[in-house]
């Protein structure tokens, strides 16, 4: 995550998706718990409910489904293979590239 500066990863069983880890994920079910981080598998600590939109759906039906579940992040798949992730920074790209969030959303990172 730190190497390509994502917050988020994909986690695939026999290559479909099925959940997502996240860097607070990783705080917060793993390190904060008191976990190995060594031997802790994903499937322990991921969000495994997951909700995912199609890369043909639109971007107001991304950000109802995340008003909804109160989601930060949603994988974008087609055909039940990963093609990517959005985030609310890359909706409110989208939607008010003015915005606050957008602003930040859109700044290089720091490394």
């Amino acid at each position: 995550m730190r190497d390509y500066d994502v917050g988020g990863i994909v986690v695939l069983d026999d290559g479909k998706p099925c959940g997502i880890v996240t860097d607070r994920d990783i705080v917060v079910r793993g390190l904060a718990t008191g976990r190995d981080l060594e031997t802790t598998s994903l499937g322990e600590i991921c969000s495994c409910d997951l909700v995912t939109v199609s890369r043909t759906d639109g971007v107001e039906d991304a950000v109802s489904l995340m008003r909804q579940r109160a989601l930060r992040r949603l994988p974008v798949v087609d055909n039940e293979t990963v093609v990517g992730i959005v985030s609310i920074g890359d909706l409110m790209l989208e939607r008010d590239p003015e915005s606050p969030l957008a602003d930040i959303s859109s700044a290089p990172a720091n490394r």
